[in-house]
């Protein structure tokens, strides 16, 4: 029996004093014993529910003009032209190192939207999921906690065009897909599973998705880049007559396995249809303000009663600190008002904190996003939990009613102490146990990229 010592443990209802966690071999907390009174405090560890672990190699590298147009699309050339390097070493490395920074940072779990398959050429490699193990790999090295979602990516766009010389590396036909599934789910590997992800409605033709979705096992989780674009949206409605979210709510069983990714601009009905679904939302906003996306409808999506999270995508930020602190931030520029999310009804402590706010909603979307036991460090879930830097100067005085403000809105300082992954420990002193080979790895990885 492990055991994450004595702390001040904060979960959704609220702070509860001195409690340590007993965890049993597997990982799972099997008590939570009361204790002495301490300064010491711990929260949930933090699902990242959206990463395209790759991406964090060329952060930065897409910050000048190309056109004076700029957008997603734009960049998304960039991209490409930087994904064509990769070999499952490589991947592995860069993977490795931002999993690292992710326990650093926070993250416990990753929910990895992959869809980097095969040779620069297209031609699958020897072993077909040699990619993804080289993700699982690197989850296995730092500790972290993987949902595995390999992407079904088949066309360039809703008009059923052939995937270009860049994406041919990402594309599958449905019978190859639901292999690659099926010999993932085949590796038992502690603290990963294996969900679904279609790419786009722009890339999976209405009746691949069908025949995926019949082809899943009951319980698999579901992602899906949707309406992040006001070109995507525009595209939907021309070719299949509704906009993107309305269209899957649609023709689809959306429920609480699913997670939309971004669905920046919606409607008033796709806000409340997303949220009588269950579904989750999975927001990134430092990459959607990076990318020119657009801002989410929170205030709204919060009335309705929606469930929500967070992702790095990107990985131009890697810290959920600054994914929360920058979503309500671009709240705030919009409606010109501060604090916004707040009060909202399935909220039943009746805070008026922001930061409690959005950190009891990633706490509660986690589990049915990731399909892992996790963000609640209740009895029988996974001890994945954060100690924070009780003695920083940005928690003198903190009180139980304004530490997690202070931890979300008091700089960019990372104020994460420990990580505690199936209660064992990864991040000690703020640093993963492991960095510096992970990061020399990392260093060589990047250095054989940019000579290609």
């Amino acid at each position: 029996m492990q055991t994450i010592p004595n702390a001040r443990l904060w979960h959704p209802e609220g702070w509860r004093d001195g409690t340590a966690l007993d965890v049993d071999p597997h990982g799972r907390i099997v008590h939570r014993r009361d204790g002495e009174a301490t300064s010491r405090r711990v929260v949930p560890g933090i699902a990242n529910l959206h990463s395209h672990a790759f991406q964090r190699a060329m952060a930065g590298m897409a910050e000048r003009q190309t056109d004076p147009a700029d957008s997603f699309w734009t960049w998304r050339e960039t991209m490409y032209r930087f994904a064509a390097g990769f070999t499952p070493d490589t991947l592995h490395a860069v993977a490795a190192q931002l999993y690292a920074e992710m326990l650093e940072a926070g993250y416990t779990t990753v929910c990895e939207f992959h869809y980097l398959h095969h040779a620069p050429d297209g031609r699958p490699y020897a072993d077909p999921a040699a990619m993804s193990r080289a993700l699982i790999a690197a989850a296995h090295d730092t500790g972290i906690r993987l949902t595995l979602l390999p992407v079904l990516y088949m066309t360039g766009g809703f008009d059923g065009r052939a995937l270009g010389e860049r994406q041919r590396r990402f594309g599958h036909d449905v019978d190859a897909y639901l292999r690659l599934l099926d010999d993932l789910r085949g590796d038992p590997r502690a603290g990963v599973e294996i969900g679904c992800a279609l790419h786009s409605l722009r890339a999976v033709p209405a009746d691949a998705m069908s025949a995926v979705l019949a082809g899943l096992p009951d319980d698999s989780r579901l992602h899906i880049h949707i309406a992040e674009q006001t070109a995507e949206v525009d595209d939907c409605l021309a070719i299949r007559g509704a906009r993107p979210v309305q269209w899957l709510l649609d023709n689809a069983d959306v429920d609480a396995r699913w997670t939309l990714v971004h669905a920046t601009h919606l409607d008033d009905a796709e806000v409340r249809g997303i949220a009588r679904s269950g579904a989750t939302v999975a927001i990134c906003p430092t990459t959607e303000a990076n990318l020119g996306d657009g801002l989410f409808p929170l205030r709204d999506y919060l009335d309705a009663g929606g469930r929500w999270g967070i992702g790095s995508d990107s990985h131009i930020s890697v810290s959920p600190v600054e994914e929360l602190r920058w979503l309500e931030y671009g709240q705030r520029l919009a409606t010109r008002r501060r604090n916004i999310a707040v009060g909202h009804q399935d909220d039943p402590t009746g805070s008026t904190s922001v930061a409690e706010t959005l950190l009891r909603d990633v706490a509660i979307s986690a589990a049915a996003s990731s399909g892992q036991a996790i963000g609640t460090l209740a009895q029988g879930a996974f001890a994945d939990a954060l100690v924070l830097d009780t003695d920083a100067p940005q928690f003198v005085g903190a009180s139980d009613a304004d530490a997690l403000d202070r931890w979300i809105f008091s700089g960019n300082r990372n104020l994460v102490l420990e990580t505690w992954v199936d209660g064992r420990c990864v991040v000690l002193g703020g640093q993963h146990l492991q960095r510096e080979h992970i990061a020399a790895r990392f260093r060589s990885a990047v250095e054989q990229l940019l000579a290609t």
